[in-house]
């Protein structure tokens, strides 16, 4: 009988560029790590202002108000909001924080109450060394006489004080301040643009009316696209935060609010964000009631709401070309933490949908947008 021949791999000619590929895909890589001071706070410019545009349009088109004055007045709003709830919640949030270790006593107290009876080989010499030492402390020789010999000094540690490791970071809540500062002004110089970028894009597309056209329609779809998943989520994230605040209410949390800030916060993050926040308020709710019941009943509230949140409203609100791979997603926040940090498990997705945005308009590219999407 005849082989039948095995398939071979099939390697075009010009399969010579793909080490370019690959040498530019980590020359990227290395470029967004090195620059990050500059580009994240560039990039949650550019998302603020893709966020605020529509607002900003309304206040020119509706109230005749200059751009500049638009503007002006509705980042001057978001940020005495913004103080505003600082003021309102900082004392809920202060004393939040400060009852963290004494959280963490009371769990491996509880862990350690409730672990098995039979110790185990390592816990046996621990237990016998332990003995041994008090032994040896008791029978040793008698304590020196005042005044002569050395005088024993007990050193106790500080109970931990939030508002004294605030004061002492005072130069990194110095450049936090600084680092938002730069980012609203980049937010206010692109809302006043307005459409100076686009119009110099279509210029630079070529001379002939069809490229124009084509590099429009792209724009504004890539526009329509970011603009769409960045409101999207601020409503699902405030619907969230506000689920989180009314539940753990009637569950008789302490700190609701705070937790309902937590909530807003981390629903930036997809899955991980919920995993923190449910995790961290079983802790703290199995502390408050002492019973595991209410601790599982507060983390299933905070896991339900999420799921409701990412998995019904915002789908439903989104537009079928603005969904986004699942596994993509994860595999994109682990890419920029390990680029930007906590700046890259936020701004993660939306790089991600920018990314998809433009591959679907690109020919070339439309493989990546295809992988992207759902």
């Amino acid at each position: 009988m005849p082989r039948t021949p095995k398939p071979r791999l099939h390697i075009p000619a010009n399969a010579g560029n793909t080490s370019l590929v690959i040498l530019a895909a980590l020359a990227l890589l290395f470029t967004l790590r090195w620059a990050s001071p500059v580009l994240v706070p560039l990039t949650l410019g550019l998302m603020f202002s893709y966020a605020l545009t529509p607002m900003v349009d309304g206040l020119q088109r509706r109230c005749h108000l200059p751009r500049v004055l638009g503007a002006a007045l509705l980042l001057l709003s978001l940020g005495g909001s913004l103080v505003w709830t600082a003021y309102k919640f900082s004392d809920d949030a202060v004393q939040l924080l400060e009852s963290l270790p004494e959280v963490s006593k009371k769990v491996q107290s509880a862990v350690r109450a409730h672990r098995s009876p039979d110790e185990s080989t390592i816990g046996k010499v621990q237990r016998a060394a332990a003995e041994i030492e008090q032994a040896a402390q008791q029978s040793g020789p008698p304590a020196p006489a005042p005044g002569r010999g050395v005088t024993r000094v007990r050193i106790e540690r500080p109970q931990f004080n939030l508002q004294d490791y605030l004061w002492s970071g005072t130069l990194g809540l110095a450049a936090s301040l600084g680092q938002a500062l730069v980012v609203s002004f980049i937010t206010f110089f692109l809302l006043v643009s307005g459409q100076t970028f686009r119009r110099k894009m279509v210029k630079i597309a070529g001379p002939s009316f069809a490229r124009r056209r084509v590099m429009m329609q792209a724009l504004n779809e890539v526009n329509g696209q970011i603009q769409r998943y960045l409101l999207v989520q601020l409503f699902t994230s405030v619907v969230a935060g506000l689920a989180v605040w009314i539940s753990f209410s009637w569950l008789g949390m302490e700190y609701a609010g705070v937790w309902g800030l937590l909530a807003f916060g981390l629903d930036f993050i997809p899955y991980i964000g919920a995993i923190i926040l449910s995790v961290t308020a079983s802790l703290v709710g199995f502390v408050q009631f002492g019973a595991v019941d209410m601790a599982l009943a507060v983390g299933v509230t905070v896991m339900t709401i999420h799921m409701l949140s990412g998995n019904l409203l915002s789908p439903w609100l989104m537009s079928r070309a603005a969904r986004m791979n699942p596994v993509a997603i994860f595999v994109g926040l682990l890419l920029f933490a390990w680029l930007w940090g906590l700046w890259g498990l936020l701004l993660g997705v939306p790089v991600l949908t920018v990314v998809k945005a433009i591959c679907d308009r690109v020919d070339p590219l439309q493989p990546i947008g295809e992988l992207l999407g759902s």
